[in-house]
């Protein structure tokens, strides 16, 4: 019987999803094929199958993934002074706006999440970690002097993921520079928590 390199595995279910996430923001969901997918990612049908059941199934795994790297970045968070693993969460949530592309994304995942209760049920969960975690972060930092934090962590930490929204939100607006605009980003948190400015 052969075995499956558990490594080798994840790159690939990783080159797949990479790849067709750059299709669905381009194209959209609906208009992107499992024929466009083995194409770009120069793999057969038969090999995308043996990995995903189906496209949705991709879909979904882009989130998967996502909570995945969330989940090893806030461990590099935790490892630092509460207020810099903020900071560094911040700018991990941010890294991809980085890209224009993303915003075909963005507007796929509200169009098909509110098709697909398991996908809405995963990015609202992802989404409740993310608070949950940076609301940890910064209850930290309250408590170890380094903001007067004016709410409750968990509002502070719900107004930061409305901030990064936001970011997201802006890139449908060609004269948006969002690596420009990530240093605003963080003063305007930095300001509401009362945190030394950035």
């Amino acid at each position: 019987m052969r075995t499956v390199d558990p490594v080798k595995h994840a790159e690939k279910k990783r080159h797949i999803t990479d790849t067709a996430a750059g299709l669905f923001a381009q194209k959209g969901f609906e208009r992107t094929t499992v024929a466009d997918i083995c194409k770009a990612a120069d793999i057969s049908t038969g090999s995308l199958f043996h990995y995903f059941p189906t496209k949705r199934a991709i879909f979904r795994e882009i989130f998967v993934q996502d909570a995945e790297d969330n989940a090893q970045m806030f461990a590099k968070a935790r490892e630092l002074s509460p207020w810099d693993g903020v900071l560094l969460m911040v700018d991990h949530l941010c890294v991809p706006a980085l890209d224009r592309s993303v915003a075909g994304l963005v507007l796929e995942v509200v169009a098909q999440a509110s098709r697909d209760p398991e996908l809405w049920e995963l990015v609202g969960r992802n989404e409740q970690v993310m608070r949950d975690e940076l609301a940890e972060l910064l209850r930290q930092a309250h408590e170890a002097g380094q903001i007067t934090l004016p709410v409750s962590a968990l509002t502070a930490a719900s107004w930061a993921q409305g901030l990064v929204d936001g970011l997201y939100g802006r890139l449908i607006d060609p004269d948006f520079d969002a690596t420009e605009q990530v240093s605003t980003l963080r003063l305007i948190l930095s300001r509401f928590v009362g945190a030394p400015a950035p």
